[in-house]
C-alpha cells in the first residue's frame, strides 16, 4: 500500500475547533463516569490487571511463536484458577468466622466492655449501665434497624451484586487481554485525526509509566500482606492470622473500602479473642500503625517514585478523586494525573522522567 497522503495544514479557526471538540469530549465523559461510577468498577478492575499482563502475554506469545489469542487465553485461565483456589480456601473460613460473630455478636461486644468497665456500671444519658446492658441494648437497636429498613434484602442485593461484579471482571479480562489493543485504538479515534499522531506518542511514554505505578501498587499489596500477617501472627498470636494477612493484602486493591473491610474483619477476630482489654489496645495500635505507615509512608513513597509524581500529590489525588467519583475515582486518580502530566510535557515539547532534574532552571 501507497503511504496515505499527507494532509494540508489546517488553519487557526480550524485547530480552535479541534481543541474546543476534545474539550467538550472530555467534560462529557467525566460527567457521565461520575454519574455511573459504580458501574464502571468491574471494568477498572479488569482494565488494570490486563494492562499489567499484556506485556507477560506478549513475551510468552513472541518466545513460543504460538497465536496471541490461544496465549492470552492460556494467562487467563491460569489466574482464574488460581484466584478459584485461594477463594475455595478462604471463603469457608471467613463465612465461619461470620457465622461465628453473628451468633455470638452480643458476647463480642460485651466482652471487651466488660474488660473495659468491670462489673460497675456507668452513667448514659442520666441512666446507669452495665457493660451486658449496654450490648444487649446495641443488638436489640440493630436487630430493630434491620427489621424495621429492610436492611436485609438490600444486603441480599448487594451480595448478588458482588458476586456478578466478580464474574464479570473476569469476563473483561478475558476481552481486555485479547482484544485489549482494538480498543486503545478506539479510544485514540474519539480524537480529531491532526491530534492523533501526538496522542499516539503521548500513549507510548505513558504506557511504562503506569507500569511502573502498578508494579507499585504491587508493592504495597505484598507489604500490607507481610506487615499483617507479622502484627497478626507474631505480635496478637490470632487465629486464621495468615487468611486474615491475606485479606488485608488483597483489600488494598480496593481504596478506602477494602482497608476498612479488613480492619473490620480482623478487628472482630480480635475482640473475640481478646482476653482483657490490653488486647483490645494492642490491636488498635497494631491497626493505627499499620494504616499509618500505608498511607502515610509506603503508600506516597512507593508509588510516588514510581510514577513520578511527589507523594503529597498522590495523596491530594486519592482525596480528590475519591471527594468526585467515589472508589473509581480513587483507583484512577494517580494515573489520570499521570495522563495530564505526559500529556502537557508532550505540548510543551519538554523531556519527561529523569530527565526533568537535568534541566536548566529558568533563571539560568
Amino acid at each position: 500500500m501507497s503511504p496515505a497522503p499527507d494532509r494540508e495544514p489546517r488553519d487557526g479557526a480550524a485547530q480552535a475547533v479541534d481543541v474546543v471538540a476534545v474539550l467538550l469530549i472530555v467534560l462529557s465523559v467525566l460527567v457521565f463516569f461520575s454519574l455511573i461510577h459504580l458501574v464502571l468498577l468491574p471494568f477498572v478492575f479488569a482494565a488494570a490487571v490486563a494492562f499489567v499482563l499484556t506485556p507477560l502475554v506478549d513475551w510468552i506469545a513472541k518466545t513460543l511463536r504460538a497465536p496471541r489469542t490461544a496465549i492470552a487465553l492460556a494467562v487467563f485461565f491460569v489466574l482464574a484458577t488460581v484466584v478459584g483456589i485461594a477463594a475455595y480456601f478462604a471463603l469457608p473460613a471467613l463465612a465461619d468466622e461470620a457465622l461465628r460473630v453473628l451468633a455470638n455478636l452480643q458476647v463480642f461486644i460485651e466482652r471487651p466492655l466488660q474488660s473495659l468497665i468491670g462489673d460497675r456500671q456507668i452513667q448514659i444519658l442520666g441512666q446507669p449501665e452495665s457493660a451486658a446492658a449496654i450490648a444487649a441494648t446495641a443488638v436489640g437497636n440493630l436487630r430493630d434497624a434491620l427489621q424495621r429498613n429492610s436492611l436485609v434484602p438490600a444486603l441480599l442485593g448487594l451480595a448478588f451484586g458482588g458476586v456478578f461484579g466478580f464474574f464479570l471482571t473476569l469476563t473483561l479480562l478475558a476481552y481486555f487481554l485479547i482484544g485489549g489493543r482494538q480498543l486503545v485504538r478506539g479510544i485514540f479515534w474519539l480524537f480529531p485525526p491532526g491530534w492523533r499522531p501526538r496522542t499516539a506518542r503521548v500513549g507510548g511514554a505513558l504506557r511504562p509509566i503506569l507500569l511502573r505505578y502498578f508494579t507499585g501498587i504491587a508493592a504495597v499489596i505484598v507489604y500490607a500482606g507481610v506487615a499483617a500477617y507479622l502484627g497478626l501472627g507474631l505480635f496478637l498470636k490470632l487465629r486464621h492470622a495468615a487468611f486474615l494477612a491475606a485479606a488485608t493484602g488483597l483489600l488494598e486493591v480496593v481504596p478506602v473500602v477494602g482497608p476498612a473491610l479488613s480492619a473490620l474483619i480482623a478487628g472482630l477476630v480480635a475482640v473475640q479473642e481478646a482476653k482483657s482489654v490490653w488486647n483490645i489496645i494492642a490491636y488498635v495500635i497494631y491497626a493505627s500503625a499499620l494504616r499509618l505507615s500505608i498511607d502515610q509512608l509506603v503508600g506516597p513513597v512507593v508509588l510516588g517514585s514510581a510514577a513520578r509524581v511527589h507523594p503529597t500529590v498522590v495523596i491530594f489525588c486519592f482525596l480528590a478523586g475519591g471527594a468526585l467519583f467515589g472508589i473509581v475515582g480513587v483507583i484512577l486518580a494517580v494515573p489520570f494525573a499521570l495522563t495530564v502530566r505526559v500529556a502537557l510535557a508532550a505540548v510543551y515539547d519538554e523531556p519527561l522522567g529523569d530527565q526533568d532534574d537535568k534541566r536548566p532552571s529558568p533563571g539560568n
